[in-house]
C-alpha cells in the first residue's frame, strides 16, 4: 500500500505542475522533479526531504548552472546528437563539467544537498533553460512541488 501511495503522490505532485505548466505557458515541468518528487513520496521524513534542502539544492544548481552556460557556452543550447569534434559541444561540455562541480560544492558547503538538483544544473548548463526567467520558473516549480507535499500529503 505505501508504494502505491507514494507513486500517487509522486504522479499527482507533477500533474499538478503540469497543470500549471499548461496554464501558465512556461516549462513548469522538467527532468530534474521527477526525481524530487520521488524522494518526497517515498522518504518524506529523510533529510533529503527537508523543504530547505529541495529548494536550496535547485537554487545552488540553477544559479551554478546560469553561471556555468553563459561564462563557457552562451548561446549555445543541446537541440541533438552531439557533431564529433565541434567546439560547440566541447563549450557544452565544459558548462555541464563547471555547473556539477558548482552545484556539488554549493550543495556541501551549504548543507543544501539534494542530488536531483544536479539534474537541474544540467539543465540549466546545457543551455535547455538557461536564461535568468528560465532559471526562475524553475525555482517556483520547486517551491510549489514542496509546497504540494507540505500542504496536500501531510
Amino acid at each position: 500500500m505505501d508504494a502505491i501511495r507514494a507513486s500517487l503522490r509522486a504522479a499527482l505532485s507533477i500533474g499538478v505542475l503540469g497543470l500549471v505548466a499548461w496554464a501558465s505557458g512556461r516549462p513548469a515541468v522538467f527532468p530534474s522533479l521527477g526525481p524530487s518528487a520521488f524522494v518526497l513520496a517515498t522518504r518524506p521524513d529523510a533529510a533529503s526531504s527537508r523543504p530547505r534542502r529541495v529548494i536550496g539544492g535547485h537554487v545552488i544548481g540553477v544559479l551554478a548552472g546560469l553561471a556555468a552556460y553563459h561564462a563557457l557556452a552562451a548561446p549555445i543550447a543541446v537541440t541533438g546528437s552531439p557533431l564529433p569534434l565541434s567546439i560547440a559541444w566541447l563549450r557544452l561540455a565544459a558548462s555541464a563539467t563547471v555547473a556539477t562541480a558548482l552545484t556539488a560544492g554549493g550543495m556541501l558547503a551549504t548543507e543544501f544537498r539534494h542530488a536531483p538538483a544536479c539534474a537541474t544544473t544540467l539543465i540549466v548548463a546545457l543551455g535547455i533553460q538557461s536564461t535568468p526567467v528560465g532559471g526562475g520558473v524553475i525555482v517556483v516549480a520547486v517551491v510549489f512541488l514542496v509546497g504540494i507535499f507540505r500542504v496536500a500529503f501531510e
